[in-house]
């Protein structure tokens, strides 16, 4: 029953949230990267390959079920174009895809989650890069 699933939120409920859910449902994202951080934050553990999680929406809404594919830890600037392009949001360069991350992580939603309002990544920042398929659409 997916009320058991944890459920797995793509950015902060708003605009942003509603285009990557959408792309999920429409099967172009197929990957996704958080910070390291956030695990570490959250005292959380790293998803694991075959962990199912419900995607929810800006309301909360369970919309889709997951399943992790692969995950691995690297740094920012290592990550290559196939995850950018595979993160479904039509970055067809990591330059690009880069910008729309860094202007996440450096925009007031985050910092604000953060209590940093100076808070910047780097290449060197550690990112959780993650691949999944969508098991079932509600």
């Amino acid at each position: 029953m997916t009320t058991e699933l944890p459920t797995f939120e793509f950015a902060f409920p708003g605009p942003l949230r509603d285009k990557l859910v959408a792309a999920v449902l429409a099967g172009t994202k197929t990957a996704t990267t958080g910070l390291l951080q956030d695990y570490e934050i959250d005292g959380e553990p790293l998803p694991t390959v075959g962990t199912r999680a419900a995607v929810v929406d800006s309301f909360g809404g369970r919309v889709a079920v997951i399943e992790v594919t692969n995950v691995r830890v690297s740094r920012l600037g290592d990550v290559d174009v196939d995850h950018a392009r595979d993160e479904g949001e039509g970055d067809n360069s990591v330059a690009s895809w880069r910008a729309g991350h860094e202007g996440y992580w450096h925009g007031p939603d985050y910092r604000g989650w953060l209590g940093d309002s100076d808070f910047t990544v780097d290449d060197d920042t550690p990112v959780v890069l993650e691949r999944f398929r969508v098991v079932t659409v509600f």
